[in-house]
């Protein structure tokens, strides 16, 4: 059992590192003993996982069928030897978080002291960006998704409940009106979300399921979020995003909040999601209890 777990610990290793030298010095073996395990796991199970050369390794068809299986048990196996030494009660260790660059800024960052209070055994690694992260293969715990989620094996917990506003500034308004219908969207400068694979920027969706698409123009463009609502406070035009963004500036009084003959597309809700193991480690579980705790405070008017 022991050569047979060492195998598969050699395989998710070499994956993951990138190279059998990388697992045999992460496991403190020789590279011939790691090319051994390896190849004693494959003979096993009667298939090759990895094809090799002396640049890369490349994953199989049986290989990459192999490999998530192989990681879940390994995860669930150090799950259950943090349990029997106790450290399951005390969370502890590396916690990497990945989250849209926007909401990640303004609403998980500043929640990051006060965890680190609560948990000061835990090291918090974040990455505050708009692209889609694969957690398996970029070996991160867990990350924040905001919208409907596309089908996963991953698991997904709801956090709080967000949707889309149209908004600008009480200067624009007075200058340019107030649009009362879809229709009036026509005759005004409306600010274009690039970082969308949808209808695109100068398309806004509005009614049960964005079945009503609303052609508008502009002159300005920008694939975060942010900077539209930064434009959109100096009066540059309307804005159309997650309320969450834009909630200090309505609040302040900086935007208003217009409402049309339409609502704006159901946006769905913010989520953690998390690796499918049985038992997710002490650190995961204290940062989602933390986040499913915090967040609906943040968020009674997104």
């Amino acid at each position: 059992m022991a050569d047979r777990l060492t195998g598969m610990e050699v395989f998710v290793g070499a994956i993951r590192l990138g190279s059998l030298s990388a697992v045999a010095r992460h496991l403190r073996i020789s590279p011939t003993m790691a090319a051994k395990h390896l190849d004693a796991l494959e003979n096993r199970l009667g298939a090759t996982l990895v094809h090799r050369t002396t640049r890369r390794l490349s994953l199989t068809e049986a290989g990459r069928d192999y490999l998530d299986r192989a990681e879940r048990i390994l995860l669930d196996l150090r799950e259950a030897e943090a349990e029997a030494s106790s450290q399951s009660v005390t969370a502890t260790g590396l916690l990497r978080i990945s989250a849209p660059a926007t909401f990640g800024v303004h609403h998980i960052a500043p929640l990051a002291p006060i965890f680190r209070i609560l948990h000061p055994h835990v090291t918090l690694e974040f990455e505050f960006n708009d692209r889609y992260v694969d957690l398996l293969e970029e070996r991160w715990d867990l990350a924040i998704r905001i919208g409907r989620l596309s089908d996963s094996s991953l698991i997904a917990r709801k956090l709080v409940e967000t949707r889309i506003a149209v908004c600008a500034s009480p200067d624009y308004l007075a200058r340019c009106g107030t649009p009362l219908r879809l229709t009036d969207l026509a005759g005004h400068d409306c600010l274009g979300y690039t970082n969308i694979s949808q209808a695109g920027p100068m398309t806004w969706a509005f009614g049960d399921e964005g079945a009503i698409k609303v052609p508008v123009r502009g002159t300005l463009y920008a694939n975060n979020g942010e900077a539209l609502i930064r434009a959109a406070i100096a009066g540059h035009g309307l804005v159309y995003g997650p309320r969450f963004i834009a909630a200090d500036a309505l609040r302040s009084g900086e935007l208003v909040e217009i409402m049309l003959d339409h609502p704006p597309m159901p946006m769905g809700a913010v989520h953690v999601v998390y690796h499918p193991t049985r038992r997710p480690a002490a650190k995961t579980r204290a940062w989602i209890a933390f986040l499913a705790e915090r967040l609906p405070e943040l968020g009674a008017d997104w």
